[in-house]
């Protein structure tokens, strides 16, 4: 198999899925470890800071991490913020999101006026959060998504995701966001800064064609897609860009030293 310097890996349906444990998932960071292969979980959930991430990992699936081995949409976003001058920006969305980034320096508004409105998934959403959100975008402030996730895995079922909220407010304003997440090439052009990476060294790895793979086309990365998940093998064939690598588990996966 090809050597990477570095595995870029998504979470839900690649490692683990949902509260259940992947064996494979645990053997193939196991086998990373082993091979002093560098790594970073890369996310598109904004509503967990990358330590809490981190313990889910190590309490609930047994894999040791720590927080500087996660790489979430909501800190893809605050980055984004910060490269880009923000100063004051409305936030819709939780924790983690508002946590990333008030971290960077940029002040968190409640109404207008306002920088950039961001959204991400707000499990207290409602009217008047959404009301400032339109009018703050309507009087000039950038709309910037934290990701598109229609759906969210859950015991319960596929719930309402974060672009549920997006598209509310996109209807509302008749405005396109500027996405961050998987598949947008953004959130993968700023984990490669925190990697200290090249696109020609990494891989990213993931479940779903249209986000984890379509992001890592996006960026010119190579990626390989295990069917653990959401994509199914005859779905992806008729793509017509086709993941550089495939595997059924990702027991099926060589690493080299």
């Amino acid at each position: 198999m090809t050597h990477y310097r570095t595995y870029l890996i998504d979470l839900d349906g690649t490692i683990y899925q949902g509260k259940t444990q992947f064996p494979s998932g645990k053997r193939f960071i196991d086998r990373l470890k082993a091979s002093n292969s560098d790594y970073m979980f890369v996310t598109n959930n904004s509503t967990k800071n990358p330590a809490e991430v981190a313990a889910n990992l190590t309490k609930n699936h047994d894999i040791a991490t720590t927080a500087d081995q996660v790489y979430t949409s909501a800190m893809a976003t605050a980055d984004y913020l910060v490269e880009k001058q923000f100063k004051q920006v409305l936030v819709i969305g939780e924790a983690g999101l508002r946590e990333a980034i008030q971290a960077n320096g940029i002040d968190i508004v409640d109404k207008q006026p306002a920088d950039a409105v961001v959204v991400g998934l707000d499990r207290q959403i409602n009217y008047e959060k959404l009301t400032e959100a339109t009018l703050a975008i309507q009087a000039g402030a950038t709309f910037i998504a934290t990701n598109v996730d229609t759906n969210l895995p859950n015991e319960r079922g596929m719930l309402p995701g974060a672009g549920t909220i997006v598209a509310a407010v996109q209807t509302a304003t008749q405005t396109e966001p500027i996405v961050i997440g998987k598949p947008s090439v953004i959130i993968m052009e700023q984990a490669l800064k925190r990697a200290e990476r090249t696109a020609d060294e990494v891989v990213m790895v993931g479940d779903n064609y249209n986000t984890d793979i379509l992001a890592g086309i996006h960026a010119d990365i190579d990626t390989l897609l295990v069917y653990s998940g959401v994509s199914k093998p005859d779905d992806v064939h008729g793509q017509s860009v086709q993941p550089t690598h495939e595997v059924d588990t990702l027991d099926d996966w060589s690493i080299e030293d």
